[in-house]
């Protein structure tokens, strides 16, 4: 079981850090862990009762539920990209994980039918047997993808931001480099169509990227896939003993016992600014904390549009006007009969009924079982699954509490409906059932709209179109999926470790 948390003490109003870092969400952690393993005394608040963020935890009933998605990636052992192994090594920690076999199950329209294996060959065989005129182009199109992956995984992924880490791994990997600038600023999409041709297979590219970017090929960028495609085949997807959550808390244990500080129950009401610097923070109580830097864990909305105590900067401003929040969920949290679900099944799953729906609200329907790899989440001979789909706020506003019930339970009556299509009798089986809206993801994670990221507005083909860790405004810092490299929890750990390399860099400690 996952042990309760020691509440820290509160710190005395006006006290000062070397850093403090607003949220212990992922990259927030990250950035805190990195910091103190280099002999910084970062302060950590989170306005929740827990740490994690999207990557948290929520117990019901005897089962123990994963808030976001439970494929994870970044455990590997080796190479240079298992970020998330390597970030709880800082500060001599680990975790026990279990390997999944199968990445993804996706159920397709037309009947396509696929399973991404961790076995990369198996998988390729796998989809050609379903296109097997594109047998060539399905090989030549992931291969390219492993060349990005190898470029990054031959580097010590750090900060863009910093010319003397960026000129030492060039000197270092040059083929490497030259091989990712190279493919900067290519999109999946415009590699899919050089070596792709059927319209399904194509769609079939459009959900490998939706599925963990929430955008289409056309609007992923090359870099980021690179990562996934090979990296599930390389360190693969393995899911963390006792849950995600397990992640977070962790990493927060090593935090404190390293000498670092977490203080939770602490909501940041603004950052407070000197002379344009920012230099501290209020919370919602009134204490001031002060620190030499200022690290926002928050989204870039939240942070320009509500915490910050000046007008947003033009800077971004722009950025905003290029990228807006991508959806919210709404999710099921099922506890379920043991019996309705195949010892066999894969953990993670996805189903899309009509490619027209890819994007739309309540059309992919994304759902993970984490119990078939960790019995002990749940009750005996019970099963978690937790089945979420896209939605926005806007559908969740101007509601009475009687509408917003109804409607929550319409929600999850359709998400349902669509499981027994997997789960025959699954309606039935249902003995613990907590549903979520986008509502429920800003209350609790404190993000603008629920968001889970950005998405591009339009097609942009730059991945350095997303901001790096700092910000026009002196002494501030943003990390987490709104910055460089974007969503999902091994991004944000690369966001984290850039983000820690850049302030210490800028305090004189590099």
């Amino acid at each position: 079981m996952i042990a309760p948390l020691k509440i820290e003490p509160r710190w005395p109003d006006g006290s000062h850090f070397d850093v403090i870092v607003i949220g212990s969400g992922l990259g927030g952690l990250v950035t805190a862990t990195q910091l103190v393993a280099q002999g910084f005394k970062p302060l950590v608040l989170e306005r929740y009762l827990i740490p994690g963020g999207s990557a948290g935890y929520f117990e019901r009933d005897g089962y123990r539920f994963d808030v976001g998605a439970s494929m994870i990636f970044g455990f590997g052992q080796q190479g240079t990209t298992n970020l998330l192994t390597r970030s709880l090594a800082a500060v001599g920690k680990s975790l026990p994980t279990i390997p999944d076999p199968v990445q993804v199950h996706y159920h397709l329209p037309g009947g396509l039918d696929v399973r991404v294996h961790r076995d990369y060959e198996t998988f390729l065989t796998e989809l050609s047997d379903r296109f097997p005129q594109e047998r060539q182009g399905i090989r030549q199109f992931y291969d390219a993808c492993w060349q990005v992956f190898n470029c990054l995984n031959a580097i010590e992924l750090l900060s863009l931001e910093e010319p003397r880490y960026v000129a030492r791994v060039f000197w270092q990997n040059p083929l490497a480099c030259l091989g990712l600038a190279r493919r900067l600023p290519q999109n999946v999409g415009s590699l899919a169509r050089r070596y792709l041709k059927d319209p399904q297979l194509l769609h079939f590219i459009d959900m490998e990227c939706y599925c963990w970017s929430v955008v289409p090929a056309a609007k992923t960028p090359l870099i980021n896939a690179g990562m996934v495609f090979s990296d599930r085949h390389y360190g693969g997807v393995n899911y963390p003993q006792g849950g995600v959550g397990r992640i977070a808390q962790t990493l927060a244990e090593g935090l404190t016992e390293a000498g670092g500080y977490l203080q939770y129950r602490s909501r940041v009401k603004r950052i407070v600014t000197q002379g344009g610097r920012a230099i501290g923070v209020e919370l919602a109580t009134g204490e001031c904390y002060t620190a030499d830097r200022i690290v926002s864990n928050a989204t870039r909305w939240d942070t320009f549009n509500r915490l910050l105590d000046q007008p947003v900067p033009p800077a971004e401003q722009r950025w905003q006007s290029r990228y807006a929040p991508a959806p919210s969920f709404v999710s099921v949290h099922l506890g379920v009969r043991r019996d309705v679900i195949p010892p066999h099944a894969d953990c993670h799953q996805i189903v899309l009924e009509d490619w027209a729906e890819l994007e739309a609200a309540g059309g992919t329907l994304f759902m993970s079982l984490p119990t078939l790899l960790d019995p002990s989440l749940a009750p005996r001979d019970r099963h978690i699954i937790h089945a979420f789909t896209p939605s926005w706020l806007t559908e969740w506003q101007g509601l009475s509490p009687q509408q917003y019930e109804q409607q929550k339970q319409h929600a999850a009556s359709q998400i349902i409906h669509r499981l027994e299509h997997l789960f025959p009798g699954v309606k039935g089986a249902i003995e613990h059932c907590s549903i979520g809206t986008p509502r429920t993801h800003r209350r609790f994670l404190g993000r603008v709209d629920g968001t889970y990221g950005p998405m591009p507005r339009r097609q942009r083909p730059r991945l350095l179109g997303m901001p790096f860790n700092r910000t026009v405004v002196p002494g501030l810092y943003c990390v987490g999926d709104s910055t460089f490299p974007g969503q999902g929890l091994n991004a944000v750990a690369f966001s984290g470790f850039a983000c820690a390399h850049r302030v210490a860099a800028d305090l004189g400690r590099r």
